[in-house]
């Protein structure tokens, strides 16, 4: 910070001596950053559920019974009960709802505390009843929540509260759910495998969203799972990959589809091309690297996100990527899937895609330029291959689902 003095007489300055110019520079302290050590934030106890796939044994249809009650949402946290009296004939008009609580409670003696204001501003005329349920008319049209201590007569409000959404004993039910709250943004929770609990903070509308994906349960009974494996390719003597070969290489009708995206290719294939015959065909053009392997799960018509690095060494290139898919199970096992890869810069490629069930799909022609590694030259390719999960509700006590 520096520091100067400035006369207005020009001529003074002329008759006296110069004065020197003083500066103060201010110094923080420095202090030595801190973090936790990195294997301690690299524990993630989703990694024995999410990132194994038996590529043997795998079912392309499989139905998980859970039970009627086994999904329940609930606010954590104590709140006592309000103060009971009768509040009759209070009116206000186009008042942000902290002002119009605040003249509420301030005629009941309560302090009133609004974490994070402004909120909407409300109108209300002639509101009548108990105490309790003014307020809650106040709170709900403002869309923010409500504590109340009795011990010190304080009432807080705030945009958010915490929940913990219980799901049935079932681990692709639990992995349906974490990918889809990842599917819509949101990744600032914590789930417990034990009891098969999520917990995390929610404003109005992702608690409306959270709820509209129990109701789905209920009505729509179908969930697509992605068993996927990404992989590294090194082509060797820095040509480029001849995927025509495959054609040759296998019989006609092998490879079902070919479909452009804004980057690379994605293939529908049968089931004649899997990890064993993939590995043999790229590999005599190709060293092959395997980045990471894992599933996830889409509800019908619902948005789900997988994070490739969830389940890839830290050092891989391909850490950021993450696979966003929405599907849409459709008559005669037909699947309409959306799937859009992105890294931490944003959307890379994205494809829309019919197939059938036994049908996998194989993203081709994506160049590790685009993760900043341009020497060696080399490619990111993604198998998937999508089943369907059908859940079955019933009123009988279930063991844990595996």
């Amino acid at each position: 910070m520096g520091c100067s003095w400035q006369q207005e007489d020009p001529e003074a300055v002329m008759a006296q001596p110069s004065k020197p110019v003083y500066s103060a520079e201010i110094k923080r302290p420095e202090y030595p950053i801190i973090r936790t050590p990195k294997g301690a934030r690299e524990l993630d106890l989703e990694t024995p559920l999410r990132c194994f796939v038996n590529w043997n044994t795998q079912q392309m249809i499989s139905t998980i019974p859970y039970n009627v009650m086994a999904f329940n949402m609930v606010r954590n946290g104590t709140n006592d009960v309000l103060p009971r009296f009768e509040v009759t004939g209070f009116s206000f008009e186009t008042m942000p709802a902290e002002k119009a609580l605040r003249k509420l409670t301030k005629e009941a003696g309560i302090k009133l505390v609004a974490k994070d204001a402004p909120y909407a501003s409300i109108s209300a005329e002639n509101l009548r009843g108990e105490f309790s349920e003014v307020v809650d008319m106040i709170t709900e049209a403002a869309e923010v929540y409500y504590t109340y201590n009795a011990a010190n007569k304080t009432l807080r409000i705030s945009r958010k509260a915490n929940f913990s959404l219980y799901v049935p004993q079932s681990r692709p039910i639990l992995l349906a759910i974490l990918d889809v709250l990842r599917g819509a943004g949101i990744t600032d929770f914590t789930a417990d495998f034990d009891d098969y609990t999520i917990t995390f903070d929610a404003d109005y509308e992702l608690k409306n969203q959270v709820l509209n994906l129990i109701n789905y349960f209920e009505e729509n009974p179908v969930l697509v799972a992605f068993d996927v494996k990404v992989f590294t390719i090194y082509p060797y003597n820095n040509q480029d990959i001849a995927w025509q070969n495959m054609i040759n290489m296998f019989d006609y009708g092998t490879v079902k589809s070919a479909k452009n995206g804004v980057l690379g290719r994605i293939l529908t294939t049968s089931d004649d091309i899997n990890i064993g015959t993939l590995n043999a065909f790229v590999g005599s053009q190709a060293k092959i690297e395997a980045v990471a392997e894992g599933k996830f799960v889409v509800p019908n018509l619902w948005f789900s996100r997988f994070d490739i690095g969830k389940c890839a060494n830290t050092s891989s290139m391909e850490t950021d990527l993450s696979i966003l898919a929405k599907t849409s199970f459709e008559q005669n096992n037909k699947i309409f899937t959306k799937i859009t890869l992105e890294a931490k810069d944003g959307e890379i490629t994205q494809f829309d895609i019919r197939s059938k069930l036994g049908e996998n799909f194989l993203i081709i022609g994506i160049p590790n330029a685009i993760f900043g590694v341009d020497k060696p030259k080399s490619e990111t390719i993604v198998f998937m291959v999508p089943r369907i999960i059908r859940t079955l509700k019933t009123s009988k006590h279930l063991e844990k689902n595996m």
